[in-house]
């Protein structure tokens, strides 16, 4: 397993930075991470995300919906930056008329800035904390949600399907909403899902694996196997635990509609 993990940093490294192939040994962790820490050195495009309240089914539609409203220019600078994020907690309605936002959920509950440089958000940065979820992620039900349009702000609806956790019947291992957005709980705050599901989201929007109108199911489980089912988009980290060991934090089944946009780039773990 730990040798598919790598394979699937290493080839994300690749995507963003072609070069670091050349100058660092990506079949090794200590080797992904130089050249993680060399790419972070080199590319300081970022987004600023303002959260006044956090629904994680809701907030990934419309983070999808975000990523899908960029233009290329955007959407390349920030994929070869691995869609670096900040998080900050603040009432975007309350800020709205002093920052440029690029999208404002219709409930004001959450706001995104362009990518950008550092510098176009220093003052928005500077006034609001960084946003601290520290609870942990429960396990539960799945939620379905949609991907909306990026020019519609109107939120679309999310349905929690009953499973053992919520007193339901079990869900269904084969939802018919299309697409699975799969988190690991065990260790995961609230604060880290925002990370782990940021990047995968919008990495698998760059890619091409998500479009508007996609549907998914949220499902949030203890553990992530590689290997156990076929992922079309994975978010690999550092075992905090373990040195040395990679672990898998979220992955993504795309909607089979997705595999005629899936570019050469990505495969299947």
């Amino acid at each position: 397993m730990q040798r598919a993990l790598r394979t699937a940093l290493r080839e994300r490294l690749s995507c963003a930075h072609p070069e670091l192939a050349s100058r660092h040994d990506l079949s090794t962790t200590e080797g992904l991470a130089a050249a993680g820490a060399a790419s972070a050195e080199a590319d300081t495009t970022l987004v600023a995300v303002v959260v006044r309240d956090l629904d994680l089914a809701a907030w990934a539609g419309q983070t999808c919906a975000y990523a899908l409203g960029l233009d290329a220019a955007q959407g390349a600078a920030w994929r070869r930056a691995f869609t670096r994020t900040v998080f900050l907690a603040g009432n975007p309605a309350e800020l709205g008329a002093r920052f440029p936002f690029a999208r404002i959920a219709q409930d004001a509950s959450v706001a995104w800035t362009a990518p950008g440089p550092p510098a176009a958000t220093a003052a928005l940065r500077r006034l609001l904390k960084l946003l601290q979820a520290p609870a942990e992620v429960p396990n539960g039900g799945d939620i379905a949600f949609e991907v909306p349009h990026p020019t519609l702000q109107v939120p679309h609806p999310v349905l929690r399907v009953p499973g053992p956790a919520s007193g339901g019947a079990p869900a269904p291992s084969c939802p018919p909403v299309g697409g699975v957005v799969h988190l690991a709980t065990v260790g995961c705050t609230m604060s880290a899902a925002l990370v782990h599901l940021n990047h995968l989201l919008t990495e698998a929007v760059l890619d091409g694996l998500i479009a508007p109108g996609d549907r998914f199911v949220l499902r949030r489980v203890p553990r992530l196997v590689a290997g156990q089912e076929p992922f079309d988009a994975v978010r690999v980290v550092p075992d905090e635990r373990v040195p040395d060991r990679l672990q898998l934090s979220a992955a993504l089944t795309a909607p089979l509609t997705a595999t005629a946009r899936r570019t050469p780039r990505t495969g299947r773990l």
